[in-house]
């Protein structure tokens, strides 16, 4: 149950980042009170504060229930997820020096997650 929850956890902060990604794409933020306030009202910055709130009350459970030296490191599994995004969604280049160290997240939270 708690790897589901990983994984759904994973999914809701990636999720989240990739609303606020799509949100952000064109829009020239400035940082006074009006570029602040367009940025708040921003549908996609709004869903993906809201998605990013239920990953946060799933992690506060895992939080509450796992060793954080196991779920942590697992949780870097969001690296890998948001490049596959990248590459899916926004066409981002990734060149074969990131897929080796995407690999290398991979492996590490293998290694972390055997009992």
């Amino acid at each position: 149950m708690m790897y589901l929850l990983l994984l759904l956890n994973i999914i809701f902060l990636v999720a989240g980042q990739t609303l606020w990604k799509i949100g952000l794409s064109g829009m020239d933020l400035e940082f006074t009170v009006h570029g602040v306030i367009n940025m708040i009202i921003n549908p996609y910055i709004l869903g993906g504060l809201s998605i990013y709130s239920v990953a946060t009350v799933i992690w506060f459970y895992i939080l509450s229930k796992a060793e954080l030296s196991v779920v942590y490191p697992i949780q870097s599994l969001c690296y890998v997820a948001a490049a596959v995004i990248a590459l899916l969604i926004f066409k981002e280049n990734i060149p074969p020096t990131r897929w080796f160290g995407i690999g290398l997240i991979v492996l590490g939270a293998c290694f972390v997650s055997i009992k």
